[in-house]
């Protein structure tokens, strides 16, 4: 059964810094464009980050800057290295493909909270 994981999450204050990643088993990121998600408490899930099958990347330009979406097609993870982090990058990341056609079962998330 395919099953998507991220971690990295946590507490931050406001200005730090975290990590992101994502693995699936079950399944390959490999040739897929793939994107950060994240989901605001009462408001609707957003992509933030994609990143295609050879590496072009793009961001919301809310978060244009600060986040930085990469992949390790090897390892078929992805990450998400995000600095200067505002209390309104509070939410709930999730990753997945892209293309909603092709798109996995949605993993549990991780939680990302910034506040002093």
């Amino acid at each position: 059964q395919v099953q998507v994981v991220e971690s990295g999450g946590g507490l931050v204050q406001p200005g730090g810094s975290l990590r992101l990643s994502c693995a699936a088993s079950g399944s390959s990121f490999s040739g897929y464009a793939m994107g950060w998600y994240r989901q605001a408490p009462g408001k609707q899930r957003e992509r933030v980050a994609t990143i295609s099958s050879g590496g072009s990347t793009n961001y919301a330009d809310s978060v244009k800057g600060r986040l930085t979406i990469s992949r390790d097609n090897a390892k078929n993870t992805v990450s998400l290295q995000m600095n200067s982090l505002k209390p309104e990058d509070t939410a709930v990341y999730y990753c997945n493909r892209v293309l909603w056609t092709v798109q996995l079962p949605w993993g549990q998330g991780t939680r990302v909270t910034v506040s002093s």
